[in-house]
């Protein structure tokens, strides 16, 4: 839609086709019904992609500030939650509102519940494309995909924006699901017993870090911070976990031992950290049934190197129908990171999702819909 919308500024007749009945399903969804729509530090560095520098091109000419004006012409309130994420203060449908009447502003058309049979490029000499749908076929001159990713199949995401690019012979990176959950063995079942419990904690996955929350599922990892983490992760990786993060576990049991304290570490160790994880944890790496006081301070600092460096090995994340993006898509090389066009096939653009360029949690997937689909609406 804003790919339409700035096409149909521009004076291009434009065609939005989707195969559902009903446009901005993800948006409804996001931010638990408030759509985090943007974050106010949206930049490349919080992107994945093949090609690192690829997204820096529209990113800098469509910036979240002209999202939010977007926001104020049509006075939708909104607010920042945390870290820079901008929510609507209403129902997400305000941004679902805000595109659709812009589009008909532009002049849009759209097609509804028109499900995409086929695509062809046309032998003549305008070398039109073709796209036969359920709804009738349709001719035009420039083509834009933007069909998303692999990502909540209940939403309708399939596979086609793939298949047309390797129809027209442009290479696709290997696609995962990502902002996803973790799931462990059949030995790690134990986690059933942390199931709702969440930890603040600093997370590292392949020279990245993430200070977020971790909730604990019936079997594995949850939360803002294991679903960043999940973006970064491939299968074989372990993950390293600061448990308290703000304190040098080490000094505090010290200073608990010089105090003379007689519990036992794990009711100590409730005072930092949730009693069930506290208890459970200690189950697995400090079994002894020993007072503080007469823990060797060797065994305290080994202890509490694991509480700074929880090492755990997920065996997969969820999976797509719980993913909220999916990594990897129409490889970057094959596109000009001005226009969103394919390099060998002239009229062909991908935008959104459905590239390699996937964002962290917290409204940057949304900016790189919004600064992609605008840079392709310059020219198509």
């Amino acid at each position: 839609m804003m790919c339409a919308i700035h096409a149909g500024k521009r004076g291009r007749r434009v065609l939005v086709l989707d195969h559902v009945s009903k446009i901005g399903s993800k948006i409804l969804i996001s931010g638990g019904g408030r759509c985090n729509f943007t974050n106010l530090g949206a930049g490349p560095s919080n992107y994945v992609s093949e090609n690192p520098h690829f997204c820096k091109s529209a990113l800098l000419r469509y910036t979240p500030e002209k999202f939010i004006q977007m926001l104020r012409d049509h006075r939708i309130l909104f607010h920042e939650k945390k870290l820079g994420q901008l929510f609507c203060d209403g129902p997400a449908m305000a941004i679902v509102t805000l595109l659709k009447t812009e589009c008909d502003k532009a002049g849009v058309q759209f097609g509804l519940g028109y499900r995409v049979g086929s695509v062809s490029r046309a032998e003549a000499a305008n070398k039109h494309f073709v796209v036969q749908t359920t709804g009738g076929i349709f001719s035009c001159e420039s083509l834009v995909i933007a069909t998303g990713g692999l990502s909540l199949p209940k939403l309708g995401a399939t596979g086609l924006g793939y298949r047309i690019a390797e129809q027209f012979g442009l290479k696709i990176v290997e696609t995962a699901a990502a902002l996803d959950g973790f799931i462990f063995a059949d030995d790690t079942k134990a986690f059933c017993a942390l199931a709702g419990v969440s930890i603040d904690c600093l997370i590292f996955i392949n020279g990245t870090s993430f200070r977020e929350n971790i909730l604990f599922t019936h079997n594995g990892l949850s939360g803002p911070a294991a679903l960043q983490a999940s973006l970064y992760w491939h299968p074989g990786d372990k993950i390293s976990i600061d448990l308290l993060p703000d304190i040098s576990a080490a000094e505090w049991f010290f200073a608990k031992k010089r105090e003379g304290k007689c519990s036992l570490v794990k009711n100590l160790l409730s005072e930092l950290l949730p009693g069930r994880f506290a208890t459970w944890f200690c189950g697995l790496h400090f079994p002894s049934q020993l007072p503080l006081v007469q823990v060797s301070d060797k065994t305290i600092e080994k202890f509490c190197e694991k509480l700074h460096a929880w090492s755990v090995a997920p065996t997969a994340t969820v999976g797509y129908s719980k993913a909220e993006v999916t990594r990897g898509g129409v490889d970057t090389d094959e596109l000009s990171s001005k226009t969103m066009e394919a390099r060998k096939v002239h009229g062909l653009y991908f935008v959104g999702e459905v590239v390699d360029v996937t964002g962290w949690l917290g409204g940057y997937n949304f900016q790189w819909a919004w600064a992609s689909g605008w840079a392709a609406g310059q020219v198509v």
